[in-house]
């Protein structure tokens, strides 16, 4: 509930900053001159390529929040079976070992979305965010029943 409360604050904040930029682009471009209207567009393209991340960040949590509400009412979500350190962090062997499982899993179904979803979990445990995510669309694409790139 926690990373909700922050990613919401942190979209709230990027809207207002995407406003505050966009009014600033506009008012470049109102003084009409050359310099001003070039960097007044300049302005906006930033606001602009920031509102598409912002859009398929919050697409992509969604979707992602969806297969995990309905991973967990089929009863299929993974348990946590990894080693803690003292700290509370995960142990690196134990996040591996499980990886190494998950990954298995994943290769001997491809099609199925439910082990590419935990195998997306395996890889945000063995602290590799960019596969987690890859991990995670294929998984949606999956379920969703669109084309999966290899």
């Amino acid at each position: 509930m926690r990373d909700k409360i922050t990613y919401s604050v942190l979209a709230a904040v990027l809207c207002v900053y995407f406003v505050l930029a966009g009014g600033r682009g506009l008012a470049l471009i109102g003084q009409g001159t050359v310099v001003t209207v070039t960097f007044g567009v300049s302005v906006l393209v930033i606001p602009l390529i920031g509102v598409w991340f912002l859009w398929q960040t919050t697409r992509f949590a969604r979707d992602a929040d969806r297969l995990a509400a309905e991973l967990e009412a089929e009863g299929g979500l993974p348990v946590d079976e990894l080693v803690r350190t003292p700290s509370g962090r995960i142990d690196r062997d134990s996040a591996d070992a499980v990886f190494a499982r998950r990954k298995a899993e994943a290769e001997a179904a491809p099609g199925d979305w439910r082990v590419w979803f935990r195998l997306a979990v395996a890889y945000r445990d063995a602290r590799d965010t960019p596969r987690a995510r890859k991990a995670m669309q294929r998984a949606i694409a999956l379920h969703d029943g669109r084309p999966v790139r290899a």
